[in-house]
């Protein structure tokens, strides 16, 4: 896969990357910097002295991936793409929503939302973007024949290796944030949809020790913190239903995370990783089904 570069700046000194080589295996900056291409078709954009995590491992990708296939949040991925429709596609400021919108997925996991979006509305092109090599593979692999996709594994915490305004939609879903850094990839009138869970979301499961508490109003922590950079937001949609979770589902439900390495945002704050206790009980006493609530937020960049 081919690496759109114009997505892209040098996350040592933050100019521009472009093609060093004439076959597209080497990219670099001004002031000498150099990234090769993976053979698997990503770059690594990560800054000097980067947190030595991988991210989610091959283990917890296939889980999701497990889950996600069955249409167990496919409603989920529904409302992200209504979401992006409704704000993003109809904005007037977002220069490219007639010809097609430019799509990033921040924490892209296995691909599955952002694949959504692409499937759904007029999307161009899609910077895929994670912490985790294994979960950018995943990700291009998912958009191979779909639309052109650049996949970069980076540290979502740190000044990010993408330039201004160069995208008309982003992704957050179930995923950390940096809302400086999000606000400073979106083209102005761009959307930017964040998905995070309720209290209910899998309740049933933590009431059978399966995973952490999800803390009251997470969703207005969200909006606080998008605010004060020039992030708005425009639309909420709150998602729920049962999910029938037999035996299979709720080990996919344990094993795709969160996890101790994973800084997922079940906890109160972003920074803070959700540790999963216990696997969920079978058998006897199991619940054979589970709520799934999420709280869909749509931002515009003003």
């Amino acid at each position: 896969m081919s690496i759109d570069s114009t997505w892209l700046r040098c996350p040592n000194c933050f100019l521009p990357l472009e093609p060093a080589d004439e076959v597209g295996r080497t990219f670099g900056c001004a002031s000498g910097h150099r990234f090769d291409r993976a053979k698997h078709g990503y770059l690594t954009l990560l800054p000097p002295r980067a947190p030595r995590t991988v991210g989610d491992d091959r283990e917890m990708l296939e889980a999701r991936a497990g889950l996600l296939g069955s249409g167990a949040y496919a409603p989920i991925a529904a409302a992200v793409a209504a979401n992006v429709a409704a704000v993003g596609v109809s904005s007037t400021a977002a220069p490219a929503a007639e010809s097609g919108l430019s799509l990033v997925d921040f924490g892209c996991g296995t691909g599955y939302y952002s694949q959504h979006v692409a499937e759904t509305l007029p999307v161009t092109r899609v910077l895929l973007t994670d912490r985790s090599p294994e979960a950018v593979r995943a990700s291009l692999t998912a958009f191979r024949g779909l639309v052109p996709a650049t996949g970069v594994v980076l540290d979502i915490w740190r000044p990010l290796p993408i330039r201004d305004a160069v995208a008309d939609a982003a992704l957050v879903v179930f995923a950390p944030r940096n809302p400086p850094e999000y606000a400073r990839a979106l083209r102005v009138g761009g959307v930017l949809v964040v998905v995070v869970p309720t209290t209910a979301h899998l309740a049933e499961l933590r009431a059978d020790a399966a995973l952490l508490e999800v803390p009251e109003g997470k969703d207005a922590d969200v909006v606080d913190r998008m605010a004060p950079h020039g992030l708005e937001l425009t639309a909420r949609q709150r998602v729920e239903y049962r999910l029938h979770a037999d035996e299979t589902t709720r080990a996919l439900l344990a094993d795709m995370g969160p996890s101790a390495h994973h800084r997922f945002d079940a906890a109160g704050d972003d920074a803070k990783p959700d540790v999963r206790r216990t696997r969920p009980e079978s058998g006897a006493g199991a619940t054979d089904s589970t709520t799934v609530s999420v709280d869909v937020l749509a931002f515009t960049r003003r």
